[in-house]
């Protein structure tokens, strides 16, 4: 059995689950978007990447987009001045990165004959403000009901000691224990509030990228 929790949804429970992966894979030509979402080791690169790779195999086409913030290279270039930003312009720094890249994305999305795999989206600059204790604002609400809705969300969940682990074995970057946890509990909050289907990123990244295909499959 797949490990895949999914959050409670009216608007998608009625949708009927395929028997296999065929409903993404079947019609190549058919314009598709899924999601990924996660903190910050979840492996959302690494499972948008393998996802990408299954699909192709498939017979699909299938191209992967990346939709980051900036955060890590804005955190380098205000370390290498002495400075730091403060989480009110951190914020809107990431936003506009954030906003542009993801319509960007779905730009090029809307004119690719297959599926889409997006790496982060709208949702996670919503899960920093709330993290920081910063309001949702205006424009991040407005923006993402407004955007074309993917066809799959899917959030990939690890525990945060897991992502620790993980994100020092990279060593590109450095996040708190504390500041995981929380941002854990907040994809969690926002995935039942929204019924984005939870997969299990804790295994291999084929095992997890056939989940989160299985999930995107069954929302098809």
């Amino acid at each position: 059995m797949p490990s895949i929790r999914t959050a409670t949804s009216l608007a998608l429970a009625d949708r009927p689950e395929p028997r296999d992966a065929g409903a993404l894979s079947g019609d190549s030509s058919r314009r598709r978007t899924v999601v990924l979402l996660g903190i910050d080791g979840a492996g959302k690169t690494t499972t948008a990447t393998a996802l990408v790779a299954s699909l192709r195999d498939s017979g699909a086409r299938a191209q992967l987009l990346r939709n980051p913030a900036g955060r890590r290279w804005m955190t380098k270039v205000a370390a290498r001045f002495g400075t730091a930003l403060t989480p009110v312009w951190a914020n809107r720094l990431e936003s506009v990165v954030r906003c542009v890249n993801v319509l960007l994305a779905h730009t090029r999305a809307v004119a690719f004959p297959g599926t889409t795999v997006m790496d982060r989206h709208v949702a996670c600059q919503l899960v920093l403000r709330s993290i920081r204790g910063l309001p949702q604002g205006v424009l991040l609400p407005w923006l993402l009901a407004r955007l074309p809705r993917p066809e799959a969300i899917i959030l990939i969940d690890v525990p945060a000691d897991v992502a620790y682990s993980r994100i020092l074995l990279r060593g590109e970057d450095s996040e708190t224990l504390a500041y995981l946890s929380s941002s854990r509990e907040a994809y969690l909050e926002i995935a039942m509030a929204r019924g984005w289907h939870v997969v299990d990123g804790s295994g291999t990244p084929q095992q997890v990228a056939a989940d989160a295909l299985r999930a995107a499959c069954s929302l098809s």
